[in-house]
């Protein structure tokens, strides 16, 4: 009875988890840049049966196999597949389409600096010429930070990520990519740091002037995942409703006899 409401329960608290990522995706819905995540789940461990017409030993007076106890958590994963491009007309705002991220350089509150990376490409130039996110974090460049004149009435940017201030070449963005995303962790809802083990590949995404990338996540699908994740938990809640009562008429009524 008991093996039944740790069932249950695991049950119910993997539900749980899988309604938090979808929560998360559908409030980031339109957030630009933002990659939808998904929650994996371990499977039962196998259940051993009876051996049928085999007589070559006596199975009733030993186990016959093992139960696992519930459902278990597997792991968060991200999905990168590509957004769809919205226009914007704006042209700072910039979009990849393909593989790669763009390098932001980050300072944190202690005046560390670090590069993370991001598919949001919803940037601004500050007064000193500066290309930011909505942050503050600096758009890299293959000399560096990246640094629009101020007297610069015309700035465009090529496919190939290649800077032109009134017609004059004066950067090109770095676009970065990685072997496996495995060794890339969230760092807030668009940005990604890396960790041990990451390696670093030539991006070859196109940059996509005056466009940015929405989030991938299909409101849809998400809604449709939510309902059954509902329902997946209410029979969770059932079967703990009923192993209760099983358990009150034994303690109650069985016991009395």
């Amino acid at each position: 009875m008991v093996r039944g409401l740790y069932t249950a329960y695991t049950g119910m608290a993997n539900e749980q988890k899988r309604l938090d990522i979808i929560a998360n995706n559908l409030a980031n819905s339109a957030t630009v840049g933002y990659k939808e995540e998904n929650v994996t789940n371990q499977a039962f461990d196998d259940v051993l049966t009876i051996k049928i017409r085999d007589a070559s030993e006596a199975y009733n007076d030993r186990p016959i196999g093992k139960m696992s106890l519930g459902v278990k958590l597997g792991e968060v994963y991200t999905s990168f597949s590509q957004g769809s491009l919205r226009q914007t007309a704006n042209p700072y705002n910039l979009a990849l389409e393909g593989k790669g991220f763009f390098q932001m350089s980050v300072t944190d509150r202690a005046g560390n600096e670090s590069i993370k990376y991001t598919r949001n490409g919803s940037f601004t130039m500050t007064k000193d010429g500066h290309i930011v996110d909505v942050d503050g974090n600096r758009l890299m460049g293959e000399a560096g930070e990246i640094m629009i004149p101020l007297d610069a009435v015309n700035v465009t940017v090529d496919e190939g990520g290649a800077i032109y201030t009134d017609g004059n070449y004066l950067d090109t963005i770095i676009i970065t990519d990685f072997e496996n995303y495995d060794y890339l962790i969230k760092s807030g809802d668009t940005m990604y740091q890396t960790v041990e083990g990451a390696t670093q590949i030539p991006g070859n995404a196109l940059v996509r002037q005056g466009f940015t990338e929405q989030s991938n996540v299909n409101v849809v699908s998400e809604m449709v995942e939510m309902i059954s994740v509902t329902r997946a938990y209410e029979a969770n809640q059932k079967v703990i409703q009923s192993v209760d009562r099983t358990l009150e008429l034994a303690a109650n009524t069985v016991g009395k006899v």
